[in-house]
């Protein structure tokens, strides 16, 4: 990207002045045109799961013949991939003509100085989706949904929740309820609604009051209409919840959290079918194809060598399903963010690993790395301080290694290992 414009971009703050409404986003989207009229959504939110089920999704679309926006955050690679058409990134050169325009627009509004990176870049990105006449946008909240700018939009095919727990509570409320309160704004009149399976019934009751006051239907695919086909690591199932939609499925991700994430999925391409030709095999396909770098990745079976971006108490204790199918015994090498529930996180991964590696050298988010080995040993674990490149190394040299704690941390080493 042109240095000019990524200087511009780097002016804002991760989440800007915090939002009471929705009044900002709204007046630059107005002032650039309202390019979101033009445009069909499936809107996705949750504490985890998110980002898996846009992937999934994205992929069914492609395949199933539409040009297909999808916008998530953060990105993983370059500043890019936020924005994808058909799974290719938005160009510099685009990004480039797009960027001026939201400027002028952003000053227009008198509310420049309290816009956040993330705000920006929704707005060149469904200025995109517009320019290049995208059939369907898959669209991923940043924060919460009921006060999250994407929710911006008036309508959507449906909305989707992943999984929901505690993350951001500064923000979305120190109980769940509150928490959940926050997801389900996402819910729009009349359009329905997939609830991911195996969320607490507190957050399934938050939902169903939500669905009710907006006459949408609330749909919570059933595990049971799932059977395994493997054991371990293979999520491999067979699904007969939906005649139009039943067969095996294999999401190419890891962990049992996939299989809920794929039911999900399942479910928004039977209602999404109702106004879009969906292909049977291409919902087969697309899970099976999608992946995200870092959600517990593997990046070798041999020394083995897992990757994963999970940063909440949620996130670890799917990632502690993932270590204890190989049998434990990791070395880890991990970063946090200071703001993240640290403790509940390490509690639930620490019995599958032997002994930390502590940086704090990928992002200026970061604990300190002292404050984070001296809080793994308080809870029972070895651990000690190290760099980015010296734990690489080390990690790497470990018949077990795993990176984890952070998705900076998964940006930061991208192309390292």
């Amino acid at each position: 990207m042109c240095s000019e414009w990524q200087q511009f971009l780097d002016t804002f703050s991760r989440l800007g002045k915090r939002a009471v409404g929705l009044g900002r986003i709204t007046a630059l989207l107005k002032a650039l045109g309202e390019p979101q009229k033009s445009l069909d959504f499936i809107h996705i939110t949750g504490t985890n799961g998110k980002g898996s089920i846009c992937e999934m999704l994205s992929e069914v679309f492609i395949r199933s013949g539409y040009k297909t926006g999808l916008f998530t955050s953060p990105y993983i690679r370059e500043y890019n991939d936020r924005i994808r058409i058909n799974g290719a990134n938005i160009s510099d050169e685009e990004l480039a003509k797009l960027l001026p325009k939201v400027k002028a627009a952003a000053e227009s509004t008198g509310f420049m100085s309290d816009f956040s990176q993330f705000e920006i870049t929704q707005a060149a990105a469904f200025c995109y989706f517009a320019k290049q006449e995208c059939d369907i946008v898959i669209l991923e909240a940043g924060l919460g949904g009921l006060l999250d700018s994407t929710n911006v939009i008036d309508k959507n095919v449906c909305s989707v929740i992943g999984s929901v727990s505690f993350d951001h509570t500064a923000v979305l409320g120190e109980t769940i309820e509150e928490i959940a309160f926050q997801k389900a704004g996402i819910i729009k009149p009349g359009c329905p609604c997939i609830l991911s399976p195996c969320n607490d019934e507190r957050v399934v009751r938050v939902f169903e009051k939500a669905a009710s006051e907006k006459g949408s239907e609330l749909i919570i695919p059933d595990m049971s209409s799932i059977r395994r086909l493997g054991e371990g690591l293979d999520n491999g199932f067979y699904f007969d919840g939906l005649r139009c939609f039943e067969g095996e499925y294999s999401p190419a991700m890891a962990g049992e959290h996939q299989i809920r994430n794929a039911l999900s999925v399942i479910y928004a391409s039977y209602y999404a079918d109702k106004e879009y030709d969906i292909w049977a095999q291409a919902v087969k396909d697309g899970i099976a194809a999608a992946t995200i770098p870092g959600r517990a990745q593997y990046i070798s079976k041999q020394p083995l060598l897992i990757l994963d971006g999970g940063h909440n108490p949620d996130a670890g204790k799917a990632l502690a399903q993932v270590l204890s199918s190989e049998g434990g015994g990791f070395t880890a090498l991990i970063g946090m963010s200071a703001d993240k529930n640290i403790a509940d996180y390490l509690r639930y991964v620490m019995p599958y690993i032997d002994r930390f590696l502590c940086i704090d050298d990928y992002c200026d988010r970061a604990l300190d790395k002292g404050e984070l080995a001296s809080l793994i040993v308080s809870l029972g674990s070895q651990a000690k301080v190290s760099s980015l490149s010296e734990g690489l190394d080390e990690v790497k040299s470990q018949s077990k290694g795993l990176i984890c704690g952070s998705l900076f941390l998964v940006a930061a080493v991208e192309g390292k290992i």
